[in-house]
C-alpha cells in the first residue's frame, strides 16, 4: 500500500473525487488504481469561503514496488506503515488470576488483553452493569435520588460512559495501542468512521452497547465480572498484595491487582493510603460548564456554509492565558449536546457534558477550566486535592438548593458582577434543575477572576463566545484526577508489589482513548513479567 498525505478537497466534493484525485496525485492510469481506504480524514475550516476536507489515504496500484523506487520525490507519498497492533506473548498465572479493579475504559481494556493472552482475569466493578445503570442515572436527572454506587463516575464503563465520546487524544502511541482501540470499539459496534476521523467521537446512546459487547467478549475468553463489588481493602503480607478485600467481608486471593480506578473514587483513594501505597497530589482544572446555541457556534466556525449537512454540529477549542500565568481553556466539548449532573457522592453539585451520537440537541456547552496547582490546596497531604474538590462541590450543592439543583448564571451577569435572576436566549440543559445565582459565591476566587479575564479574550477568537445570555453552570471539578498513585518504570506500585496503578484515576491518563491505551500498557507490562 501506497500512503498519499495531503489530498484537500472541498468539503462538498462529489463521491468520486478521491477515485479521479488520486491516480493524478501517483500520476498513474486510473486503471492502475486496484483499491484505497481512508485513513484520515480532517475538516479545515480555517478559511470560511472555502472549507476544505484533508484527507491522508492508503491506495493499491499496480506495480507498487516498482512505482515506489521510481517516485521519492514528493514527501507527502510513501510506504504505508505497518497500522497492526502485535498482541504480547500468551502467558499464565500460577493459581490465581489477575483482578482488575475498575470496568472504565482502561479496565476493560486491560481485561481485554489479558484475556486474549489466556490470563482469565477477574474485573470487579463498584457500580452495576451498564444498562441498569443508565436507568439509575435518568432516575437521578429526573428526581434528583443520587445512588452512590450507581450514577454518572460509577458502574461499568466508568465516567466516558456519559460523555461525548470523544476519541482524540495526544499521546505519542508507536505500538498501534489507539489502532487496536479503535478497531476493538468497531469490532463491538461502533461506526467504522471513527478509525480515520479526526475528531471521532461515539456518543453515549451508541457507548452503551459497545461497553456491553467488550464485556461479552472478555467473559467469552474465559474472564469473569463482578459488579457491585467495591474495594474496601487490601491484604498485604512483606510489602506484596495476596489478595483484595471486596465489600468490607470478603477476601478474594490475589497476587496481581490492577489499580483502574475511576477519578471519583475518593473513599478507595483514602484506603490505598491508609493501606500504605504511595500517592501524591497532582494539579487538576476546575470551572463551570458554558452554553450557547449550537447555530451561534456553528455560523462562527462555518460562516455561510453552516447548515450544510456534510458539515454537521461544530466544535471549538480554546485557551487564555491570565496575567498570573494561569491557564483558562475549554475542555471536552459537546456539540449539540446537554449539561449532566454527575455527582458521586450526597451532598456535592458536580457537572459535566454529554452529546448522543447524533449531536441534535439545541445547545453545545464545553467545560471552561482554570488550572488549579497543588499550592493551592493549602497543604501537600496526597489527598488535600481530593478535599479542595468536595469544599466547592458543598458550596455549589448549596447554592443550587440542596436538591442537586445547579447553580447557573447567565454570562452577561457575571462578567457585570451581578447575580442572575432569570435567564434569556439560551434555556438550561441540566436536570434535574438549576438555581440563577452569582457565581462568586461557590467557586475560588481566582477562578472567578480567571473566567472574567479569559471570557473577553476567547470571544476574540470565537464572535459570540461572551453573548450576554450565554449560560455558566457550576461547578466542573472532575475533569482529571486529583491524585497519583505513583507507579515504577515497569508501571507497579512503588510501595506494595503486585499492584499496578493505571488509567485516569491513577493519575496517568485523561479521556477514553488514553486510559483504554494505559490499561493496554500496564497488561502488556504483566505478560512481559511472567514471560521473564
Amino acid at each position: 500500500m501506497i500512503r498519499i498525505k495531503n489530498i484537500v478537497l472541498p468539503f462538498d466534493h462529489e463521491p468520486d473525487a478521491l477515485e479521479r484525485e488520486i491516480p493524478a496525485r501517483l500520476k498513474i492510469n486510473k486503471s492502475h488504481l486496484k483499491g484505497f481506504s481512508i485513513f484520515r480524514k480532517s475538516l479545515d475550516a480555517r478559511k470560511k469561503s472555502q472549507i476544505k476536507t484533508v484527507y491522508t489515504i492508503d491506495a493499491e496500484i499496480q506495480d507498487e514496488e516498482r512505482w515506489l523506487s521510481e517516485n521519492q520525490e514528493d514527501p507527502n507519498i510513501g510506504p504505508s506503515p505497518d497500522m497492526v497492533y502485535h498482541e504480547p506473548k500468551p502467558g499464565s498465572v500460577p493459581g490465581l488470576s489477575p483482578v482488575i479493579i475498575g470496568t472504565g475504559p482502561c479496565g476493560l481494556f486491560a481485561g481485554l488483553i489479558l484475556a486474549e493472552a489466556g490470563l482469565k482475569p477477574l474485573l470487579i466493578e463498584r457500580g452495576k452493569r451498564v444498562d441498569e445503570r443508565v436507568r439509575d442515572v435518568r432516575q437521578f436527572w429526573e428526581s434528583g435520588t443520587l445512588l452512590p454506587e450507581s450514577n454518572v463516575c460509577f458502574g461499568e464503563g466508568g465516567a466516558g460512559t456519559f460523555s461525548d465520546g470523544k476519541l482524540t487524544t495526544q499521546i505519542k502511541d508507536r505500538r498501534n495501542r489507539i489502532r487496536k482501540v479503535l478497531t476493538e470499539l468497531v469490532d463491538c459496534g461502533a461506526d467504522p468512521e471513527i478509525l480515520y476521523q479526526a475528531k471521532a467521537h461515539i456518543g453515549t446512546d451508541h457507548l452503551i452497547r459497545i461497553i456491553q459487547q467488550i464485556r461479552d467478549k472478555i467473559l467469552s475468553l474465559g474472564g469473569q465480572v463482578r459488579f457491585e463489588t467495591r474495594l474496601t481493602g487490601l491484604e498485604i503480607h512483606q510489602g506484596r498484595i495476596i489478595g483484595i478485600r471486596v465489600n468490607d467481608d470478603e477476601v478474594v486471593l490475589a497476587n496481581t491487582a490492577v489499580l483502574a480506578l475511576g477519578h471519583s473514587a475518593r473513599d478507595t483513594y483514602e484506603m490505598l493510603h491508609a493501606s500504605g501505597v504511595s500517592m501524591e497530589a497532582k494539579p487538576f482544572s476546575l470551572g463551570v460548564r458554558i452554553e450557547h446555541p449550537q447555530t451561534l457556534i456553528n455560523q462562527t466556525q462555518y460562516g455561510a456554509s453552516h447548515s450544510h449537512p456534510r458539515l454537521g454540529p461544530a466544535e471549538y477549542k480554546l485557551v487564555s492565558r491570565c496575567p498570573d500565568g494561569r491557564a483558562v481553556y475549554s475542555f471536552c466539548m459537546c456539540p449539540g449536546g446537554k449539561v449532566i449532573a454527575s455527582s458521586s457522592e450526597p451532598g456535592g453539585v458536580v457537572t459535566n457534558g454529554m452529546s448522543m451520537h447524533a449531536r441534535h440537541s439545541k445547545n453545545g456547552n464545553s467545560a471552561l477550566l482554570v488550572n488549579v496547582d497543588v499550592a493551592d490546596f493549602g497543604n501537600s497531604h496526597p489527598l488535600s486535592g481530593v478535599v479542595f474538590q468536595k469544599q466547592w462541590e458543598a458550596k455549589a450543592f448549596v447554592m443550587g438548593g440542596r436538591n442537586y439543583f445547579a447553580p447557573v448564571q447567565r454570562v452577561g451577569d457575571f462578567l457585570a458582577g451581578k447575580p442572575s435572576l432569570s435567564f434569556g436566549e439560551v434555556v438550561p440543559s441540566y436536570s434535574p434543575g438549576v438555581t440563577p445565582c452569582d457565581l462568586r459565591e461557590c467557586l475560588p476566587g481566582f477562578v472567578v477572576e480567571a473566567l472574567a479575564h479569559a471570557i473577553p479574550k476567547m470571544d476574540q477568537s470565537l464572535k459570540g463566545f461572551a453573548m450576554a445570555d450565554g449560560l455558566m453552570t457550576a461547578v466542573e471539578s472532575r475533569s482529571s484526577s486529583p491524585v497519583r498513585i505513583l507507579r515504577t518504570d515497569d508501571f507497579e506500585s512503588q510501595s506494595i508489589k503486585g499492584v499496578y496503578p493505571a488509567g485516569e484515576g491513577a493519575g496517568y491518563a485523561g479521556g477514553i482513548v488514553s486510559s483504554a491505551v494505559d490499561g493496554i500498557r500496564v497488561a502488556e507490562a504483566l505478560l512481559a513479567k511472567l514471560n521473564g
